[in-house]
């Protein structure tokens, strides 16, 4: 493939995500305001009405603005915009990281969702924490991969409801889709960047075995 393919692949891939994420960022923000989503789900939320408020604002803004932020043409013109998107990006992600962990141990689906929220959870809060203070430590590179990671978990909020839809579409009842879909909207998606992320790898190390193996650098 050549690196004007991969180039136009990965910009196309990256804002078809974008444009699904704000899709249920707002979706999320209508939720919380009563415009979207079934009155039941709103009458559970409402038991445990902070935690929920949390995990819903700090998710949906989080998908808004967080495909945005790899975009390398406003990183390059509009440092400071990335910056504060940045920042606010990983606030909410805190918030509703906190809200989404006290939520797991009540969600539908039993143990096995509420493992896999809990567990999602967890390594969002992570992820969150490992992507600050590998920028506040200058470490840009690793900045980027573990924000890479950020964004593909807080993306299960999508692909949560493409499986869900699926499911549905195929006959299979919520209460048999709900558990395995608490897994599969989130580490597929991982281990899709941990595969990217090693491709990026051999690549650099690629050119760093050419560079070294070319004449002007043995010179």
């Amino acid at each position: 493939m050549s690196q004007n393919t991969r180039s136009l692949l990965q910009t196309s891939s990256l804002v078809v995500m974008t444009l699904m994420s704000i899709a249920i960022g707002l979706y999320a923000y209508g939720f919380q305001l009563r415009f979207t989503g079934d009155p039941s789900f709103h009458m559970r939320f409402d038991e445990l009405i902070v935690p929920s408020t949390m995990h819903v604002i700090g998710g949906g803004t989080v998908l808004l603005i967080g495909g945005l932020q790899f975009f390398a043409a406003i990183r390059r013109n509009y440092p400071a915009l990335h910056r504060w998107l940045g920042r606010i990006y990983l606030s909410f992600a805190i918030i509703g990281g906190i809200g989404g962990l006290i939520l797991a141990p009540v969600s539908d689906g039993g143990l096995v969702a509420h493992y896999g929220f809990g567990t999602l959870a967890v390594l969002w809060l992570f992820s969150s924490i490992r992507a600050y203070t590998a920028i506040r430590g200058g470490n840009v590179q690793a900045h980027q991969e573990w924000m890479m990671r950020n964004y593909a978990m807080a993306f299960g909020a999508v692909t949560l409801r493409i499986y869900l839809g699926l499911f549905g579409a195929n006959g299979i009842p919520f209460e048999e889709s709900y558990p395995v879909t608490a897994w599969i909207s989130w580490v597929p998606n991982l281990i899709l960047v941990e595969w990217y992320l090693s491709l990026k790898r051999e690549r650099r190390a690629s050119v760093g075995r050419t560079v070294e193996g070319s004449p002007a650098f043995q010179n």
